[in-house]
């Protein structure tokens, strides 16, 4: 028995897409590592959609455009097929605009988020928030 996973983009199962439909984007976890909150997945965004807000990241995090052109910050960084993208943990980034249907795979190397943002739901966060430290009375 093997731990390697393969996995054919062409065979993904629709139902494990999780859909944003007021953003544009819906995404696909490859990998999920529960123990630490890292993750791969692919993000799939129709022209027009994107990130309406400025946020930051608990993680780094990673992008790499395999199509289209997603910009950020109004233009001053455009990701486009071919190009990586790193973002450190902490750094304030977006809002995201895609210029054309892009699709690009996003890694973080630990938890996305302290909070949830504006743009997920409680349904959709699921195990992407960084644990709270427990507080020492």
């Amino acid at each position: 028995m093997t731990l390697e996973v393969l996995i054919h983009t062409a065979k993904l199962d629709p139902d494990n897409w999780i859909d944003f439909p007021e953003y544009g984007f819906r995404q696909y976890f490859l990998h999920k590592n529960t123990a630490t909150g890292a993750s791969i997945a692919l993000l799939e965004f129709n022209e027009g959609g994107g990130v309406p807000v400025a946020h930051s990241h608990a993680s780094n995090q990673f992008m790499y455009c395999l199509e289209g052109e997603y910009e950020y910050g109004g233009g001053s960084l455009t990701l486009r097929p071919g190009d990586f993208y790193m973002n450190p943990k902490d750094h304030p980034h977006g809002p995201t605009v895609a210029r054309k249907k892009s699709t690009l795979i996003e890694i973080y190397d630990g938890p996305h988020y302290y909070e949830k943002p504006v743009f997920h739901t409680d349904e959709t966060i699921g195990g992407m928030l960084a644990k709270q430290p427990e507080s020492r009375s």
